[in-house]
């Protein structure tokens, strides 16, 4: 059990006490960053707190598993909750502020309002594979920004797609907060951190990298002008060879827009995958530079 008496690190669990906090920071003029997680947190975690750092005063991380994006045969349940480890973790980065809600404290009874993004943004890639996902997302994102009110906002690259959608309801609903994507932190075998991550067994830990391993390749082909069609056909059948079942998508699009790219890159693009490894669904996602490799 963590004293967390002993911790610097303060938290909070409703939005009064939030705001409170919070005006306080304001009247002593300082700026203030949020960091949105579902806890379970890891180094990837806190590199996002240390890139919002570099902008802000005070940092608080928002620690809630959001039911509303969850599909009914997702893993909301198995989720890890890992809060008092979290507090631990949080509290040796030198982040100020914890906000710990409940399911109650975020959707009280009564609660009716959605928020949700043209399909164009949020039918594809996850959209497409987890219909109704974004719609959550934009609904407890819209109300975390709201809450705090921070100059600011950090969300990982590594969910591509969603600080795309995030930054365009944060636009569209004039909401005050710079939405920062920070770059992607990996392991040293090249997969990308995620709290899935620890879903995976041993055999299938030796396996993930796969996934980046065939972003890179086709990642240097296709900035080299080759045609993407035999690209991802061969880096389908390398990640299903790898224990992959099955492949949601593995797509290159457009960086800005998430337009599908068919035939060969020539402007910044992008290239997603999704698959299944066993009990995780792994994403990854690396920028395309035509004429530029990839690190």
């Amino acid at each position: 059990m963590i004293d967390t008496h002993l911790m610097t690190l303060k938290t909070v669990h409703s939005v009064a006490e939030l705001r409170a906090i919070v005006a306080n920071w304001r009247a002593e003029g300082l700026r203030i960053a949020l960091v949105p997680t579902m806890g379970a947190l890891h180094f990837g975690h806190i590199s996002l707190t240390e890139y919002a750092r570099q902008t802000a005063d005070r940092v608080i991380v928002s620690i809630f598993v959001n039911p509303t994006q969850f599909g009914p045969d997702e893993d909301f349940g198995a989720y890890p909750r890992t809060l008092p480890d979290d507090q631990k973790i949080l509290d040796g980065a030198g982040v100020e502020l914890c906000f710990a809600p409940s399911v109650t404290e975020m959707y009280p009874d009564g609660f009716a309002t959605k928020v949700s993004v043209d399909g164009s943004m949020t039918d594809v890639l996850c959209g497409a594979a987890r219909p109704g996902h974004f719609d959550g997302v934009a609904q407890v994102v819209t109300k975390l920004l709201l809450q705090a009110l921070p100059d600011c906002a950090v969300f990982g690259q590594k969910d591509y797609q969603q600080l795309m959608v995030i930054r365009r309801f944060a636009a569209d609903l004039n909401i005050p907060v710079n939405i920062i994507g920070a770059p992607i932190l990996r392991e040293d075998d090249g997969l990308a951190m995620s709290s899935r991550n620890r879903y995976l067994t041993a055999d299938e830990r030796k396996a993930a990298p796969t996934l980046n391993r065939v972003l890179t390749e086709i990642t240097n082909a296709a900035a080299q002008g080759a045609d993407i069609g035999p690209l991802l056909d061969a880096g389908r059948k390398e990640i299903i060879a790898a224990g992959f079942e099955p492949i949601d998508y593995l797509e290159i699009r457009d960086e800005n827009t998430l337009e599908l790219v068919a035939k060969q890159v020539i402007k910044p693009s992008r290239i997603f995958v999704a698959a299944r490894l066993g009990k995780a669904r792994l994403i990854d996602n690396r920028a395309i530079e035509p004429g530029k490799i990839a690190g």
